[in-house]
Formats: C-alpha cells, sequence, structure tokens
C-alpha cells in the first residue's frame, strides 16, 4: 500500500503555501492567490514551479528552491501535525501485514527530515521521491515499487489528497482511495475513479476490512 505524505498524513498545507509565496517574493516572481499555490502541492518543486510560473528561467528555479528549502525546514516541526489518526492506521495496516510505501513530491532530502521529525519512518518499507524519478501524475514512482514489492501495479493501492496522486495510480493500473481533507476537492478526485473517499483516515481500515479482496496488500 502507498501512500502520498502532505495533505494525507502530515497536515502542511498553510506552510508549504506560505514557503512558496516568501519565496517567489524574495525572487521577485508575481503574487499568487492562496488557492492558486495550493493547487501544485503534490507535484515535485520543479514541476510546480513551471506551472505556477511558465516564464520562470532556470536560475530563478534554482535560487526560489534554496529559499523555500531554508524557510520550510526553519520551523517545519512547529507548524506541521500528523492527521488525526494516522498512526493507529499504520499500526493496524502493519499489524495486518501490509507492506507500506510512500509516493511523494517531496525531495529526498525533505522527506528523510520529515520522517525524523513524525517518527512515521519506520512505518515505510520504501519511499520515492520526486527528484528521484518522475514527478506526479507520471506513473513512474509506482512502477518502481511495484517492482521493489516484485508485485504487478494492479496488486498495489495509492492512498493520496490530490489529482496527482490519483490520476499517477490510474495511470499506474492501481486501484487508489482519496482523502478529502486534503487538497483537493472530492470533485477533482472522484475525475480518476478512486475505489472509495475516505473523510479520516480511519475509514481506511473499515473500507479495506468491507472488501472482498484486500486492495494494495
Amino acid at each position: 500500500m502507498v501512500f502520498d505524505w502532505d495533505g494525507t498524513l502530515v497536515d502542511s498545507e498553510r506552510h508549504i503555501v506560505s514557503c512558496i509565496a516568501e519565496s517567489a517574493k524574495v525572487c521577485d516572481l508575481p503574487e499568487l492567490s492562496y488557492d492558486r499555490m495550493k493547487s501544485i502541492i503534490g507535484l515535485g518543486m520543479k514541476e510546480a514551479l513551471y506551472d505556477l510560473y511558465p516564464q520562470i528561467t532556470s536560475d530563478q528555479i534554482d535560487a526560489l528552491r534554496a529559499h523555500y528549502s531554508k524557510r520550510f525546514h526553519q520551523n517545519e516541526g512547529a507548524e506541521l501535525s500528523l492527521f488525526p489518526g494516522v498512526v493507529d492506521v499504520l499500526e493496524s495496516l502493519r499489524g495486518a501485514g501490509y507492506r507500506l510505501a510512500v509516493a511523494t513530491g517531496k525531495s529526498r532530502r525533505g522527506l528523510d527530515m520529515a520522517k525524523e521529525q513524525t517518527g512515521l519512518g519506520e512505518y515505510f518499507e520504501i519511499e520515492r521521491c520526486a527528484d528521484e524519478t518522475q514527478s506526479k501524475p507520471h506513473p513512474q514512482m509506482l512502477h518502481e515499487l511495484a517492482e521493489h514489492f516484485g508485485v504487478d501495479e494492479s496488486n498495489m493501492l495509492m492512498v493520496g489528497d490530490t489529482s496527482f496522486d490519483l490520476e499517477m495510480a490510474a495511470r499506474a493500473g492501481s486501484a487508489s482511495v482519496g482523502v478529502s481533507y486534503g487538497v483537493h476537492d472530492t470533485e477533482a478526485l472522484l475525475k480518476h475513479n478512486p475505489k472509495r473517499i475516505v473523510d479520516e483516515i480511519g475509514e481506511l481500515i473499515g473500507w479495506l476490512d468491507s472488501v472482498k479482496q484486500p486492495l494494495g496488500n
């Protein structure tokens, strides 16, 4: 079973948007609305910046990424929290024998720091980050995770809060579950035919218990 990180396990939306806005201002890029900036959460940083600022230069990307990284990690521990029920769900899944992974738009450095700060690293066998492979919604992350687990993509379940997560799953041939409490609204998630939309992460366990074939094991 594969989880997205930001917006699915960790409540980081406001912190991410704040860091993007501050970094863009420092780099003399136009001010954008909160909703516009949050819409790209889930993409790799480079892909997100090209989406927000199509005319951005390579030098501006490098400068913005450097400032963003510094700003994001300055107060990350104080400004981020796990969504309610996350640890209980991961404990239950691990106890039931599920092999767990992360597919995220974060950088490897960013994810490693986040795992240490949240204590969630122990639950995941493997992760894929946007600076290691193709960014979502390209299915490459799931292809690589399937290869690691030695399973077909159709035997994996992707859990995420954005259309990028669910589109990636659909393109890889994997089932998906959307969470409604994250970045993208339910209407956007439903476009990619998830097996289920949950309003809180704890609902995932009940749904898995109810399906005849445990998807994503």
